[in-house]
């Protein structure tokens, strides 16, 4: 059987942006590449129209707040929903205090959801689109 650490979910290429450990943020975050939250955010997290992005809720790391990205790594708090139209991978010490939106999910022995867990199948325009950004890059690497 796999596990969450046989095949880790790849931070998307591109800058990192870090909430540190002592550091908190107040007010909504949108962003792009890869999000890494070790400290406190108390607000909305999201990602640019069109980027994307992942991020990363470390052990000890907190969001207050309604959160909607491509893909995320849970091991710390969440108090909020949470909508991921990609993967979510909701780590043992993840701790969710909302109802939860979800494509794909893989979930660890001990994280805990104190809410509803809700499958939201992704959109055929988004499955269009995947599919053509794939067959554009094996396009490119056929040709290199």
């Amino acid at each position: 059987m796999r596990g969450l650490r046989d095949k880790p979910l790849a931070a998307v290429q591109g800058s990192t942006t870090l909430i540190a450990k002592q550091a908190t943020v107040t007010g909504d975050i949108q962003f792009s590449s890869n999000l890494d939250i070790e400290g406190r955010v108390v607000g909305a997290i999201s990602v640019e129209p069109g980027k994307e992005a992942m991020l990363h809720i470390v052990e000890g790391g907190c969001v207050e707040g309604e959160i909607r990205v491509p893909s995320a790594v849970v091991n710390g708090k969440v108090t909020g929903d949470i909508h991921v139209t990609g993967r979510l991978v909701l780590a043992e010490k993840a701790e969710v205090d909302g109802d939860v939106y979800y494509n794909l999910i893989e979930m660890a022995v001990g994280c805990k959801v104190n809410g509803g867990l809700r499958h939201v199948a992704p959109k055929a325009d988004d499955l269009a689109a995947k599919r053509e950004e794939r067959a554009q890059v094996s396009a490119a690497g056929d040709s290199a």
